[in-house]
């Protein structure tokens, strides 16, 4: 996106959150690719589509150093719970402190290890589901997720554009055919609908059909 035009959103959208400023700009100081947070503008759509649906359960793969978490977080019903997996355990204690500051600590439930691992054995029917984790691994998650979203339920999954690699059919990185074998198998899913936003990365949105 053009930077003025990148700017011009952000002047025109509600400011960010202070923890969430603190935690982008700490995020951009003390971790190797901070490109990977949410950062302010998708961070604010995640947030307006929890509050939309108000979600008693969200499974959110991939959660880094807790920014979108915590947007997801807030259109929580009350007494609802995220459950959030990361495979990177030296994030724990940061993300942690986040979501404290953020008062989400009560929500918010980070599990440890591959998400193949851990979604299998998740005894919950969830409303909302984010997917931003290893892009070789999407079609994996889908297929593990998609019998635990509620008829009715949505799914998010970000980076499907991956810096307009989607539309390079030579391509040798992996995360690209990853991100490319997603994609494709999502055109061809009969249970879902589904809309790709160009925002940030790509950011596709998936209804699984049903009341």
């Amino acid at each position: 996106m053009n930077n003025k035009l990148e700017q011009f959103l952000l002047e025109h959208t509600t400011p960010e959150d202070p923890v969430l400023e603190d935690l982008y700009r700490q995020t951009h100081i003390r971790f190797v690719n901070p490109n990977m947070a949410t950062g302010h503008l998708q961070g604010k759509f995640l947030e307006f589509i929890s509050m939309m649906i108000r979600p008693e359960n969200i499974l959110e793969v991939g959660t880094f150093t807790g920014y979108s978490a915590i947007c997801l977080a807030k259109g929580l019903k009350p007494g609802g719970k995220l459950i959030t997996i990361e495979s990177n355990d030296e994030l724990t204690a940061f993300s942690h402190s986040y979501f404290c500051r953020a008062g989400a600590e009560s929500k918010i439930t980070r599990l440890t290890g591959r998400a193949q691992e851990i979604i299998p054995g998740l005894d919950l029917m969830f409303d909302l589901v984010f997917i931003d984790g290893d892009k070789r691994e999407y079609v994996e998650y889908y297929r593990l997720i998609i019998d635990k979203v509620k008829p009715g339920g949505f799914i998010l999954a970000d980076n499907v554009l991956w810096g307009g690699k989607v539309l390079e059919k030579e391509t040798t990185d992996p995360q690209a055919l990853g991100i490319i074998d997603f994609n494709e198998m999502i055109r061809k899913e009969t249970i879902i609908e589904n809309i790709i936003i160009p925002l940030r990365d790509g950011l596709m949105l998936i209804r699984k059909k049903g009341k």
